[in-house]
């Protein structure tokens, strides 16, 4: 675990961070966020002390880490900035090696950790290990950077807008392999951004700070956009935060309609009595495989008999039982369709409507 404990920094007679208190559980993100001048920066550079506190401790798995070289701590925590800061003299495998030939590593097994780091992060090392900086895209180069952070397998990893110079469709697959590389990973990650869509896609927790360095808020994003400590908290997150939370509440069982369902070897005058009445059916098989559906009109009484998959409809569109509210939303209006069949895996578990959506939106509230 990483901890703050009261931690102050003051410039002169202004102060930066405020008697922050703040707890980073192992594995965890933890997203920092608020306006600019609030401290986000100053904190997480007293984290591995390239900015020294002026008061509190810091404590890294039960460690004060202010007491001890601040050298060898940096070399413990991985660090990311938003410009990167690649040696620009330096090839791409020499650059992820910087770490591991300080802390004297021998050359097999600096070839080896550059080799998988690479690999981890998507760069190919046969393509990228020999180029230089300039010979790669912005996403390329933060891409390395964020290898080089991980060169010695530090327990926590400091990132300052890692993604904030990049084009909006890089940033989004950079947070996308972010995110994967995290869950392989689980790294202690203490991560600043001044974007709010960002920080509730990123973290586990988010932690709010006003000018002055003074904490709002430290919780989940569902509860932090359901429920605003502060009134600083809800007009900094903005109006539209009920749509942001779709972004962090999933799907749950109650928020499904389960029509009657029909097997693909009925015949229509079966599937009609099935449906009884109600306005669709879907052809599920044995093995829970939706097919397609069937409305009223396909197997009313003037249809000429014949098996139910010949009037079948196809699925309007799916959407994976553990998705989000935002997710399932954004398949409803890209289809321009009026329900989605939810799935786990390959299974068929329920259909979603936009009344559904709309209840799950507001039991998450």
């Amino acid at each position: 675990m990483l901890r703050l404990e009261r931690v102050t920094k003051r410039f002169g007679d202004v102060v930066a961070v405020d008697e922050l208190n703040l707890d980073v559980d192992e594995g965890e993100v933890c997203v920092l966020i608020g306006p600019s001048g609030c401290g986000k920066t100053t904190t997480l550079k007293m984290v591995n002390r390239l900015i020294e506190p002026t008061s509190g401790r810091i404590l890294l798995a039960g460690d004060d880490v202010t007491q001890g070289d601040p050298v060898r701590l940096r070399r413990r925590m991985g660090y990311v900035i938003q410009q990167v800061g690649l040696f620009p003299h330096l090839t791409v495998a020499d650059n992820v090696a910087t770490v591991p030939r300080l802390l004297g590593w021998d050359a097999a097994r600096v070839r080896a950790r550059v080799g998988e780091l690479l690999e981890l992060v998507g760069l190919e090392p046969a393509r990228f290990a020999g180029r230089y900086p300039n010979q790669l895209s912005g996403g390329q180069r933060q891409r390395v950077g964020v290898a080089r952070a991980l060169g010695a397998d530090p327990p926590v990893l400091l990132m300052d807008e890692p993604f904030g110079a990049v084009d909006p469709i890089t940033r989004d697959r950079l947070q996308q392999e972010f995110l994967r590389l995290q869950g392989e990973l689980r790294k202690t990650v203490v991560f600043v951004t001044h974007d709010i869509d960002e920080a509730v896609r990123v973290g586990d927790r988010i932690a709010i700070l006003r000018e002055g360095g003074v904490l709002q808020q430290h919780d989940t994003p569902a509860v932090v956009l359901a429920h605003p400590a502060t009134p600083f908290v809800a007009e900094f997150l903005g109006a539209d935060r009920g749509l942001r939370r779709l972004a962090v509440t999933f799907l749950d069982g109650a928020a499904l309609d389960h029509p009657p369902t029909v097997p693909p070897d009925a015949t229509l005058a079966a599937a009609r009595t099935l449906m009884d009445g109600r306005g669709r059916a879907l052809v599920v098989d044995a093995a829970g495989h939706a097919h397609g559906y069937l409305e009223r009109a396909d197997v009313a009484g003037d249809v000429a008999d014949g098996p139910a998959t010949s009037r079948m409809r196809p699925l309007p569109a799916l959407v994976p039982v553990h998705a989000t509210l935002a997710d399932a939303l954004a398949t409803l209006l890209r289809h321009d369709a009026p329900w989605v069949a939810v799935v786990d895996g390959d299974r068929y578990v329920g259909v979603l409507t936009p009344d559904g959506l709309h209840a799950a939106s507001r039991r998450s509230s």
